[in-house]
């Protein structure tokens, strides 16, 4: 059984910089696609970053482009989401998940981490 454990959350003034590990147990990552998701108080949760299994292919939600970066270390099992010129709004649950695919295809996840709190706020 996969497990996977988000961890460098925190609370950030605006315009500040965090770096979301999402670390893999049980199983090799390798053969999946990660994607990252968030989950903001009273909305439904989006998917906003995804990284193919080998880490050749990335893509981002409109919201987050330019500003966050996805990555990936399958000798260490981990995935990264470098979040850069954070903003109030991005204030979530952020959720790491392997995907159904070994490719970004769509968010559709079969394992997922508990989650780590973001929180942009002056």
């Amino acid at each position: 059984q996969l497990q996977l454990v988000e961890s460098g959350g925190g609370s950030v003034q605006p315009g500040g910089s965090l770096r979301l590990s999402c670390a893999a147990s049980g199983r090799t990552l390798d053969y999946f696609a990660v994607g990252w998701f968030r989950q903001a108080p009273g909305k439904e949760r989006e998917g906003i970053s995804c990284i193919n299994s080998s880490g050749t292919s990335t893509n981002y939600a409109e919201s987050v482009k330019g500003r966050f970066t996805i990555s990936r270390d399958n000798a260490k099992d981990t995935v990264y989401l470098q979040m850069d010129s954070l903003k109030p709004d991005d204030t979530a649950i952020y959720y790491c998940a392997a995907l159904s695919s070994s490719w970004c295809r769509s968010y559709e996840a079969d394992y997922w981490g508990q989650g780590t709190q973001v929180t942009v706020s002056s």
